[in-house]
Parts: C-alpha cells; structure tokens; sequence
C-alpha cells in the first residue's frame, strides 16, 4: 500500500483528536503529507476560530513529523466536499461518529455516504492513535481482492501481527433445508464447503510466509458481520481490516453489509476498502504498464 497523502478529518474536540493521533502515526511510518479538514457535526455552526485551532494543529504537527500539512479551508465542511478531498488521498482517517438526524436515519450516517462515494480506504478510530497498530484482523472472502486485501494491511503497518478471517454464511444450509434437502446432503455441503475454503485459507497464508508479519488464519461460521466482531474481541486486535461492495443508500438502510455491521457492533478500529479502490489500483497499473511500453 502506497500512502503519499493522507486526509483526516476531525471537529478539532478531545474525542475526535484519536484520528488526528493515528493519522499522525501513519504519516511518520509512511513519510507521507497530511491534509486536515474541520468537519463538524450536522447542524453545528462552524465557530469563528475554526481557521486559526487547525491551522495551529496543522502547525504542530508539520514542526512534530517534519513533513508537510496542509488544511482545507473551513467553509468545505459538509460530507460532499469530504467526497471529494478523499479522491486525491491515498488514505482517507475519520473519528467514529454516531450523528442521529433525519439525514442520518434515511441516507446513512455520514461515514456511510463517505464509503459509497470514495475510491480510497477509510480508516474509521474509535481510540487514541499514537502507538502502532500490533494486531490486525483482516476479513476475507477468498475472492481475487483477497490477496490484495491482505498485503494493504500488511503494508498499512509492517511489524504488526495479522490473522486472516473468513466466516462461513450458513444462508445456503438454511435454503438447503428450506427445500427440503436430507441432514446427510446437507452435511455433505457443510463439508465440501468447509473444505474448500480450508484449502483457500491455506493458500493465501502461504503466499505471505516469507513477509516480516506474523501470520495465522482462522474460519468460523454463522453471520460474518457478528463472527469477525466476536473474533476481533477474542483476539484483541487493534484494527479490523475489511472490504465493501458499491452500496445505494437504500440497500445501506434495508440490509447494510459486512463492513456496515462491523463498523455498527466493533468496538475497535476499522479500515474500509471499498471495491472501487482496487478498480482504480488496477487502470492505474495498466496506465503505467502502457506509457512503459510505448517509451520502451
């Protein structure tokens, strides 16, 4: 994961400070640029001191990393023009926010419409970010972006521990059984299935062996949003890592997903990757690879 540019946003309070810490960290590891945005909460008067408390942040932090930090103006507050700073950050730091409004109930918290419309991994904090993140669950569906998932968060933070996550959906037992099918056939399926996915997990942890992380696996069963929270307790990771599939804001509200859960019933960090991210990696890559070959 390559992180040159780092956007973090905060309402300058004690409580939001915690992504301002972790986005500090990251950027001392990475070497890379902060940029800080005042985002207060909806509804809230952005204060006359606004400019002056993060252009002195910014400050502080630009003298502690010796790095640059930039500031968005403060009158781009709301959730759009966070949208569209993150299209240019590699990695996109907010504070967990719970905002409770209308806007909220019917188009999904503001973090929810962040994700819907970034292409960048948002990093979600919940505590205070100044020590390095040593333990790092990483949720995986044995898809091709698992792979790619995997070395993100190994790459996020080098020397941490990561354990690999996949939670079997026990959906297609209960339609198996909804149709009628015998204990033995869907056994049969259970096992198979179990199987497959044993040799999968296998495969993807020996492909990182000879990486600096410690690596081990782990795979469960029932609801994955509830599994990967009760592993993440289990475990005491500092930061779950998982991806998301493109959403609507009315399929967020009917039956949200893995992510959604995860950020809703965790009670640690999260880092988001939303699919599009790894749409844009790839044209990326192949943009490179084309202007390679025609100098070549």
């Amino acid at each position: 994961m390559s992180i040159k540019t780092i956007l973090v946003a905060t309402d300058l309070s004690v409580q939001e400070n915690a992504a301002v810490q972790r986005a500090w960290q990251l950027a001392d590891v990475h070497r890379a640029s902060l940029k800080l945005m005042y985002m207060p909460a909806r509804g809230k008067e952005v204060p006359a001191s606004a400019a002056s408390r993060l252009a002195n942040v910014a400050r502080q932090l630009e003298e502690s990393l010796e790095l640059r930090v930039r500031t968005v103006p403060v009158s781009a507050h709301k959730v759009e023009d966070l949208v569209a700073e993150a299209r240019g950050a590699d990695l996109v730091v907010l504070p967990h926010r719970n905002e409770r409004s209308t806007a909220a109930f019917f188009r999904g918290q503001p973090l929810l419409r962040v994700l819907r419309g970034s292409t960048s991994p948002v990093l979600v904090t919940r505590h205070a970010g100044d020590a390095p993140y040593q333990r790092i669950l990483v949720a995986v569906d044995l898809s091709r972006e698992s792979k790619s998932l995997v070395k993100l968060a190994a790459d996020l933070q080098p020397l941490a521990d990561l354990q690999l996550v996949h939670v079997i959906d026990t959906l297609d037992e209960a339609r198996l059984r909804a149709a009628e099918a015998t204990e033995q056939a869907v056994k049969a399926y259970r096992e198979g299935r179990r199987e497959r996915v044993r040799q999968g997990m296998q495969a993807l942890t020996d492909s990182f062996r000879p990486r600096r992380n410690s690596l081990s696996s782990v795979i469960g069963r029932g609801d994955p949003g509830r599994q990967i929270v009760l592993q993440q307790q289990q475990s005491r990771s500092h930061l779950v890592v998982v991806g998301k599939a493109g959403s609507t804001a009315w399929g967020d509200f009917l039956c949200g997903s893995v992510a959604h859960r995860i950020l809703s019933w965790g009670s640690g960090d999260v880092l988001v990757v939303p699919h599009a991210h790894w749409q844009k990696t790839a044209a990326a890559a192949a943009y490179r690879l084309k202007g390679r070959h025609e100098f070549a």
